[in-house]
């Protein structure tokens, strides 16, 4: 998949730019699968071009408040040095959540369209929701795919639109759950982008709220990643069919 000139211009030195108020998240351990995106020339950047590395980062997603009306995430690196943070946007209603940085900027809004039959989230620069703003969206695929319901083979898909594809024939993107939600791989065409695994502890199992452990691959803007994961989980914490 080519991606179009105007989202991305910082070429190979886009790895010398830390993430903005926070630290640069490290390279991951373990081994990608064969096709993982990796491709140096040709960047996937969405949100920023300060969150393209050229290696896999593994990222942490811990809910730190979770009620009715409030959903909020801490993002870490795996040394627990802060990344990302999620929050309710103030006065909102709580279909409406802002991926801040580390220092605490507005990066995304991301808001629940209502009365969508596809329900469908729209995500826009910083805090706005102007028009000249958006950035993409992500609804439950229209297609409808029969499935033996085993193990092996149950899964939801998502389709993710970036603003420039206003016919949205085909997705840019596409996250694939597996059993029981509790996993899901993020694609671009055939390529694998990100990978999530969700994660229990005690205190996760106490409040009703999953933690998630994420892999975004080489040249993969990882903001763009931990906004879909955050989308992916108000889906399934709100799921109507």
């Amino acid at each position: 998949m080519k991606w179009p000139a105007s989202f991305f211009s910082c070429g190979t030195n886009c790895s010398s730019w830390p993430a903005m108020g926070g630290k640069l998240p490290g390279p991951a351990s373990g081994t990608a699968p064969a096709n993982a995106y990796t491709t140096e020339s040709n960047p996937i950047v969405v949100i920023g071009e300060q969150y393209i590395v050229p290696y896999p980062v593994d990222l942490k997603i811990q809910h730190t408040v979770f009620t009715v009306a409030e959903n909020n995430f801490d993002i870490t690196d795996v040394n627990d040095n802060p990344i990302f943070k999620v929050k309710n946007k103030l006065f909102s209603f709580p279909d409406r959540r802002v991926l801040l940085d580390a220092a605490g900027n507005p990066l995304v809004s991301l808001k629940q369209k209502i009365l969508s039959v596809h329900r469908r989230w729209r995500v826009f620069r910083g805090e706005s929701d102007k028009s000249s703003d958006f950035l993409f969206s992500v609804r439950k695929s229209s297609l409808v795919h029969l499935k033996m319901r085993t193990k092996t083979s149950m899964t939801k898909t998502l389709d993710v639109f970036l603003a420039s594809n206003t016919s949205e024939s085909l997705p840019d993107f596409k996250i694939k759950e597996g059993w029981r939600d509790s996993s899901c791989t993020i694609f671009a065409g055939d390529a694998i982008i990100a990978q999530m695994q969700r994660k229990q502890n005690v205190k996760s199992l106490v409040i009703n709220a999953d933690n998630y452990g994420i892999t975004a691959y080489p040249n993969v803007d990882y903001a763009f990643v931990v906004a879909l994961v955050v989308i992916l989980d108000e889906m399934n914490r709100n799921s109507y069919d």
